[in-house]
């Protein structure tokens, strides 16, 4: 499998929650809940469920609640223990709620010369060689696990699913700092005792930053994946970040940089059917 990390699209990228088995989830740090406990429960959890609300409103309130589907093309450069790797290739990017599709090029050219299929519980990579399963080479990073956790752990995720569920806890944290700007910062816990943490611009209201926390399957260890959003642009009405960083455990692992994005776009014929794309790809 190609070392090249795996992207889903930041702000405006789609999920549906994956049916697959997953480490445990894990909520966010000790050190964040007595700061919001501060205020009575009743009065956090409003204070919390406003500042996402106003997020909401910021992104395109209902417009951005109903976009069907996304389009994205740049780079992606790659990071290993926060230093660059030299890797950097060309993407083009569709999401629906449900799949993704990532078209890759790791030339100076724009023959696309490698395509990465995600659906609700399965992930393909398609090349020259035809269509194979996306799995985790031993100590290596898991691919298909983590952009399923990334998808499961969205803000699209914990605006559309989490905060319409009435046993999801709403936590609100006061401000903080994320990318140097002052932020408000939200956390949804729910149920199962997972958690997103998302930190918006004080004044935008835009997303800055998003985390969530994941239990090694093997080490039982406890994993911090972070994104952060920059740049934003306003496409089509709708703010959009043309810079998105990922960290993992306090390490930079990949940034994007956006070129060109879109919303409800005609998808590419074979859209995400991995036989058929494997069937046009060049031998």
């Amino acid at each position: 499998m190609r070392k090249i990390p795996v992207l889903l699209f930041a702000c405006y990228a789609f999920a549906a929650h994956a049916q697959i088995a997953a480490p445990a989830p894990d909520a966010p740090p000790s050190a964040s809940a007595p700061h919001a406990a501060t205020a009575s429960g009743d009065a956090g959890a409003a204070k919390a469920r406003a500042a996402l609300d106003a997020m909401v409103a910021a992104l395109g309130g209902d417009r951005w609640l109903s976009v069907q589907n996304a389009y994205s093309e740049g780079r992606i450069a790659a990071f290993f223990q926060g230093k660059p790797t030299g890797e950097n290739v060309q993407y083009w990017d569709w999401k629906t709620p449900t799949e993704e599709r990532l078209d890759l090029d790791e030339k100076k050219n724009d023959e696309r010369n490698w395509v990465q299929i995600f659906t609700r519980n399965q992930c393909w990579e398609i090349t020259y060689k035809g269509k194979r399963a996306m799995q985790p080479a031993p100590m290596d990073p898991d691919p298909c696990g983590d952009a399923i956790r990334r998808r499961d752990h969205s803000i699209e995720v914990a605006v559309k699913q989490w905060l319409k569920d009435p046993n999801t806890v709403l936590l609100y944290e006061g401000q903080s700092l994320a990318e140097r700007h002052l932020a408000i910062q939200v956390t949804l816990l729910n149920a199962n005792n997972d958690s997103i943490t998302i930190q918006m611009d004080a004044d935008t209201h835009l997303p800055l930053r998003r985390t969530y926390y994941w239990r090694d399957p093997v080490y039982h260890d406890r994993n911090e994946d972070v994104e952060e959003y920059d740049d934003y642009h306003n496409i089509d009405g709708l703010p959009t970040p043309f810079a998105i960083t990922r960290y993992h455990d306090g390490d930079m692992t990949q940034q994007r940089f956006v070129f060109k994005a879109a919303y409800n776009v005609p998808l590419p014929p074979e859209g995400f059917d991995a036989d058929a794309i494997a069937a046009k790809i060049r031998r």
